[in-house]
């Protein structure tokens, strides 16, 4: 792969309410660490990552305390309400030109390897646009009313399942989000902002073992997923 350097930003603001228990998600102990210093892993260890703003709740009392946050190429940012208030501001943080890539990534994806990271890197790079990480839907998908009912099946073969890190040029992103805000829209990813200037981003072929915990009951699929992948190393 030829030279590339990137910026991170990892939003990890929420509180996840789907999750319950008495702190975040991220900060759930996980194979000897956390949710979050597992997702931060891949990138600490990259020599191409220039620099990473961790975006926290304001109210954030968990993550200065873990070892990491001493790291030197981190940075601490305060977030806002929404998930892409928090990847607006994070960014702002880092000192990126325009042509700078970013790549975003959820603090509750912990089994995103440094082979996805590649892959992403290596498709995404050349691209006009940017890319993401995602999954084509192996599942019959149904759409349902009000009254959890069926009213159609939507065709799964267009449909693809959006992953992390995300991956972006610093200017488009800024824009994209900034535009997002301005209108009072809420992206639910970075991509979907670029999507609302009139782009398409390049859809990379992840993996089903990148998950997104959520629930308590993730962690022993995630707990499963980072020794099987320790043990192949």
């Amino acid at each position: 792969m030829q030279s590339i350097r990137y910026w991170l930003v990892l939003p990890a603001a929420g509180g996840g309410n789907r999750f319950g228990g008495s702190i975040p998600k991220q900060y759930a102990p996980l194979a000897g660490s956390t949710v979050i210093e597992h997702a931060l892993a891949p990138f600490l260890d990259d020599g191409r990552c220039s620099g990473i703003a961790v975006v926290l709740s304001p109210g954030d009392q968990w993550f200065a305390r873990l070892p990491v946050s001493r790291h030197t190429r981190l940075r601490m940012v305060a977030g806002g309400d929404e998930r892409s208030d928090s990847v607006r501001l994070g960014l702002a943080s880092l000192p990126a030109v325009d042509e700078d890539w970013v790549l975003v990534h959820d603090a509750a994806r912990p089994c995103v390897s440094r082979d996805e990271v590649d892959a992403l890197l290596a498709a995404t790079m050349n691209d006009p646009v940017g890319g993401l990480l995602a999954l084509k839907v192996a599942d019959t998908l149904k759409v349902g009313d009000d009254q959890g009912r069926v009213t159609s099946t939507a065709p799964r073969s267009a449909l693809w399942r959006a992953l992390t890190p995300q991956m972006f040029r610093a200017g488009l992103l800024r824009d994209a989000l900034a535009r997002a805000y301005q209108d009072s829209r809420v992206p639910t990813d970075e991509s979907q902002a670029v999507e609302w200037l009139g782009h398409s981003p390049r859809l990379v072929p992840g993996s089903a073992r990148n998950m997104k915990v959520t629930q308590a009951s993730d962690l022993a699929l995630a707990e499963a997923v980072l020794k099987r992948e320790g043990a192949a190393r």
